[in-house]
């Protein structure tokens, strides 16, 4: 059975060995090559690297145009699989594969159908999620399923690390559909279109932080916006990422660094004064930057400003002396 699979990002390599388990891939489908960082050096996918690894071509097209579909057409592939290529597929693609096409996709569907499952999930403070196989449609995500698995939730998850376990669970499912198509065809389950919930694309301005909402919304979109768009709010009218924090419980006393501003008292998650959303209230010395949010307080471990390299709480505080007592957002 000929394989093309259909993919970009590193987490989706090991749907890549799975399908070339015992089977012939006949090429990989992905994005075109991208400038990236500031030399602006052309890098190229990472699922593109694995292939090239593996012996296996890469199709790159700027769009799936006629020519395209010439290129695909001729390596004569039986199967579509897709895990993360970010392309709708048109009914002239999907006709090209005689046995059509499944898809990985991170969720439990029918919940949370479109672009951006797990970040949603972490978002919504989901106790679980998964991950499903399923047969390609023209609708998106809402082709029958063929395998599933759950995948239970600590609500400490970042979107990088559930990701490569969603894909890592997924290869394994994955190769056993494809096991089983080769046997011949194969019944999935029909979704129900009234128990689906959406997803959408993330827009930049989403990882703008409002320092009115509470620590336990603020700390599930710095673990959800992971790598991109990074939460982010202004510091001295520089842009500061936060890329990693919690939710502080105020067991420990916070205390004021040799060259602070003040010390915060904090009880219960709570200073003795509460501050203005957005305030820098003091550290703890266990948990690192303290931020006063609309409810509750922040505790943050790691954070970059725009223009300098990501640092610990304790060296961005000693290069920042005036950092405690200033105020986040304005």
């Amino acid at each position: 059975m000929r394989v093309l699979f259909a993919g970009t990002p590193a987490f989706v390599v090991p749907c890549l060995e799975a399908a070339a388990e015992g089977r012939h891939v006949c090429g990989v489908l992905t994005n075109p090559d991208r400038p990236s960082g500031r030399g602006r050096r052309t890098i190229p996918p990472p699922i593109k690297e694995h292939a090239r690894r593996l012996g296996i071509p890469s199709l790159q097209p700027g769009r799936l145009d006629n020519e395209a579909l010439d290129r695909v057409r001729s390596l004569e592939p039986d199967v579509l699989v897709v895990a993360a290529y970010s392309r709708i597929f048109k009914k002239s693609f999907i006709d090209l594969f005689p046995r059509g096409g499944i898809n990985v996709h991170p969720s439990l569907l029918p919940r949370l159908r479109g672009p951006s499952p797990v970040q949603a999930a972490i978002l919504a403070g989901d106790g679980e999620t998964g991950v499903t196989v399923q047969r390609l449609a023209l609708r998106m995500d809402a082709g029958d399923i063929l395998a599933q698995q759950r995948i239970p939730l600590t609500g400490r998850e970042t979107s990088p690390e559930l990701l490569e376990t969603a894909f890592r669970l997924g290869a394994g499912l994955l190769r056993g559909v494809l096991q089983r198509m080769e046997t011949g065809p194969i019944e999935g389950t029909p979704q129900r279109d009234e128990e689906a919930t959406y997803c959408r694309l993330i827009s930049r301005e989403e990882g703008l932080i409002d320092w009115r909402e509470s620590a336990v919304i603020i700390d599930r979109k710095i673990r959800a916006y992971l790598p991109w768009p990074r939460a982010h709010t202004l510091y001295g009218g520089s842009e500061l990422y936060l890329l990693y924090g919690d939710v502080h419980t105020g067991q420990g006393a916070p205390s004021r660094p040799r060259h602070g501003a003040r010390e915060a008292a904090v009880s219960g998650g709570e200073p003795a004064a509460r501050e203005e959303p957005g305030t820098v209230i003091g550290v703890d010395k266990r948990c690192g930057i303290l931020i006063q949010t609309g409810q509750g307080i922040l505790s943050v471990e790691r954070l970059q400003l725009r223009t300098r390299k990501a640092m610990d709480w304790r060296s961005f505080v000693n290069g920042m002396p005036d950092f405690v007592g200033s105020r986040l957002g304005v």
